[in-house]
């Protein structure tokens, strides 16, 4: 943000734009939630709308039971947990982490499935975690801090029903990773799969050796399609994932 004008390609939010002019952005911030979100037409304020009934459910979560911000184990759900609640306790149990590991995954495609009646195309790109419904392909830049790999590769993907691509990494960013990955990339129909998975995927790697043990076991994740790993000048990919040069 420069002068109160938005520049996508000096923010994070680049990483979902490539060959994605075909599109109206706009940005939509509450809280820790920060979104850029690409639709049809001009949503900003439906957007909004999704974010702070997201988080409310979120919160309402956490006060039911503190242990759900807070926990980096999987949480057994009570049954009355909303949707998106539900969501996350299903992605942190498949993966192996705690639910708020799936939280940016999981506001994300909860706003994105939100516009889609709408906008027929809808990018949702939070904090590095992307949902994306497309009738057309779509690139994603992979994101990789001071690796020389770093935002020289994007993922390409067509994703018709709507697809989660959501990175963790041990040297970028907020996030919590045990793990030294400079980007641990997952590629699942479920974002908020997407986005435990990858928190899943970066803790395992702390060496280059470790890459390829840590793919088999993401991809050992029922819904995940896709993996990748980034630490240093080393690159492992398996699955489901097409990867493309891109200028830096």
């Amino acid at each position: 943000m420069k002068d109160g004008i938005f520049d996508p390609y000096a923010d994070r939010a680049y990483r979902a734009l490539h060959r994605a002019g075909d599109l109206v952005y706009f940005r939509v911030s509450a809280g820790e939630t920060d979104l850029h979100i690409g639709a049809r037409r001009f949503l900003q304020k439906e957007a909004l709308a999704a974010v702070l009934k997201a988080r409310a459910e979120i919160k309402a979560a956490i006060a039911a039971r503190p242990r759900f911000a807070v926990s980096f184990e999987p949480i057994k759900p009570h049954g009355t947990e909303t949707e998106l609640v539900s969501a996350m306790l299903r992605a942190g149990e498949a993966a192996s982490v705690g639910p708020m590991a799936a939280v940016a995954g999981a506001i994300a495609e909860y706003v994105g499935r939100a516009l889609l009646p709408q906008s027929d195309e809808v990018i949702v790109e939070n904090g590095g975690d992307v949902f994306l419904r497309s009738s057309r392909e779509r690139l994603v830049a992979v994101h990789a801090g001071s690796s020389p790999l770093g935002g020289r590769l994007a993922v390409a993907v067509l994703p018709k029903d709507g697809l989660g691509i959501c990175t963790s990494s041990g040297t970028v960013g907020h996030s919590v990773s045990f793990g030294k990955a400079d980007a641990a990339l997952i590629v699942a129909a479920d974002c908020a799969l997407a986005d435990a998975a990858a928190t899943f995927l970066g803790n395992l790697v702390r060496t280059a050796e470790d890459i390829e043990p840590a793919l088999d076991a993401a991809l050992g994740i029922r819904g995940v399609s896709g993996a990748l790993v980034i630490i240093g000048d080393r690159l492992g990919v398996k699955g489901g994932i097409e990867l493309r040069l891109v200028e830096p």
